[in-house]
């Protein structure tokens, strides 16, 4: 009898441990930002007066901007000043604690160390900026779009520092890596894995790649099985196959050297 009783003992410690260590090595992994939007905006419930999304994350105001980019023209980036630099003013909510605002000031001020982008405290008398709030999901607008202009970091599952970099680039004016026009020649799309009504989310769009090539690693690449309805790739990379992508958890080279193009800094 004791023999049976330690046995039962022994195998739920040890189900139990094998439970910690599964969860510590869940928790370890840090997840690539295109996991992490996937996760934010899966059950994402938006507000009536919210814009509609697209590409996972992508803010439009009408069904007409689907399947347009709104900024490859200079209309869309933000004012450079005499000095060369770029000040961008953003508020953010009060809603945040002060943990979750340190990540996302964190976010913005390693624009400032790679580039002439410094985003600055919103001041009375600005006509255009950033408005950071915890809305339903992570999203934002690509490019300016003038007044105020809403980035949603929910404070459920967007408060990183690859999702905020990966909404502050669509505020500077970019898309994602996998909707670039010379996408085909570096991934395959398998159109039959994707859900349903969802396959606008890969059109190729004129982007602005800005002469960079294109990056596996790039902060704004999805993951392998981004919209994926049945769990097989969604996309696949060309000629290997092999290559790792879509696994970025910060900006790379070519993002930045991309902005510093788009901006002349």
């Amino acid at each position: 009898m004791f023999f049976s009783w330690s046995l039962v003992v022994l195998l739920l410690v040890s189900s139990t441990w094998a439970e910690v260590v599964n969860v510590e090595e869940e928790t370890s992994r840090e997840l690539s930002v295109g996991e992490l939007l996937e996760r934010a905006n899966r059950e994402r419930t938006p507000d009536f007066d919210e814009p509609m999304v697209i590409g996972g994350d992508i803010a439009v105001n009408s069904e007409a901007e689907r399947n347009a980019d709104p900024c490859t023209a200079n209309s869309c980036l933000w004012r450079k000043w005499t000095d060369g630099k770029v000040y961008i003013p953003y508020y953010i909510a009060n809603h945040y604690s002060s943990r979750e605002r340190d990540i996302i000031i964190r976010g913005l001020d390693s624009f400032s160390a790679v580039s002439c982008i410094r985003f600055r405290p919103y001041q009375s008398g600005d006509n255009e900026w950033l408005s950071i709030e915890s809305k339903s999901g992570c999203y934002s607008y690509v490019g300016r779009t003038g007044g105020a202009q809403v980035v949603s970091l929910s404070r459920q599952g967007c408060l990183y520092h690859s999702t905020v970099q990966h909404e502050l680039l669509h505020a500077l004016g970019f898309n994602h890596e996998q909707t670039r026009s010379d996408r085909d020649n570096h991934i395959l799309v398998y159109w039959e894995n994707i859900i349903d009504d969802m396959e606008y989310n890969f059109y190729k769009i004129d982007t602005l790649n800005q002469g960079t090539p294109y990056d596996y690693n790039s902060v704004m690449q999805y993951e392998r099985n981004a919209f994926s309805k049945n769990g097989r790739p969604t996309m696949v990379p060309t000629p290997n196959n092999n290559v790792a992508f879509g696994q970025a958890t910060q900006m790379s080279r070519n993002d930045i050297d991309r902005l510093n193009r788009l901006y002349k800094c």
